[in-house]
């Protein structure tokens, strides 16, 4: 089966930084269309800048808040009015938060639910109606409709109190992936994810700088001893976005360098 993604079209939310800035970009290099979405607009237009007003161009950016079910219908509209389809979704827009386990006044839970699950259900439902419906136009009975590829975090499968709705998030939404996986495969439409490790992204880079001993720690606690970049993410992500991945529906790729491999405890020396 082709890994190849050349002539589809894209969505990719979080697209204005970080991992989904790196998939969308890497989607661009192989043929696809793109639209880039992220709510903040400044910084798309300083990635894709004025590229998206050209005709025939192949990346166009939305900026919105996706937590709005109406943002979500005018991001499915702006691109069908771009490239007429849709064939892949990313949901790479990811937050963390820290959480106060014993602050009952705390709503980060509800925030990251919201955040990290909910925009990526509702926009996968929209998507998804959409692409059953060019399906029955094109009159295709047989092979992949379209494909989504919903980007966790290996903190699901990890206890780290300070992390707690950032965990529940992430383990709700592998959940999801493998609901909606199964819910979907009828209607030829396949459901995957990526659960990451520590990924360079903007919000890491950015604690890197405000706790010192942080980069070691990750560093120490990763078999492969660094940190990904970004742009490691990307040939996974379009590998399950491709035919390559035909048969494969639920799964949840954990790419971490192999931190989620090992016991953090080291036994003393005797």
């Amino acid at each position: 089966m082709s890994n190849s993604i050349e002539g589809k079209t894209a969505i990719v939310t979080g697209a204005a930084n970080g991992v989904g800035l790196a998939i969308a970009r890497h989607f661009i290099e192989q043929g696809a269309n793109v639209m880039f979405a992220d709510r903040d607009e400044e910084r798309l237009h300083d990635e894709v800048g004025d590229a998206q007003v050209e005709d025939g161009a192949r990346l166009r950016y939305f900026a919105g808040d996706l937590r709005e079910r109406l943002t979500i219908a005018n991001l499915l509209s702006a691109t069908i009015d771009a490239y007429d389809r849709v064939d892949i979704l990313v949901n790479a827009s990811r937050q963390i938060m820290a959480t106060d386990p014993l602050d009952p006044e705390d709503d980060s839970v509800a925030t990251l639910l919201e955040q990290n699950l909910m925009t990526a259900l509702r926009l996968s439902q929209a998507v998804a109606k959409r692409m059953i419906h060019q399906a029955e136009t094109d009159g295709r009975d047989e092979g992949t409709v379209g494909t989504i590829v919903n980007i966790s975090s290996i903190a699901g499968r990890r206890t780290q109190p300070e992390l707690l709705a950032y965990s529940i998030s992430a383990a709700a939404l592998d959940q999801a992936t493998r609901s909606m996986a199964v819910s979907l495969a009828p209607e030829r439409i396949r459901v995957n994810g990526v659960a990451v490790g520590s990924v360079m992204s903007a919000n890491l880079r950015s604690r890197l700088g405000e706790a010192d001993g942080l980069r070691q720690a990750i560093i120490d606690a990763t078999p492969m001893g660094r940190i990904a970049s970004p742009s490691e993410l990307a040939e996974t992500v379009q590998f399950l976005a491709s035919d390559a991945s035909a048969f494969m529906i639920g799964q949840v790729l954990t790419v971490d360098g192999g931190r989620t491999l090992i016991d953090p405890v080291v036994e003393p020396a005797h």
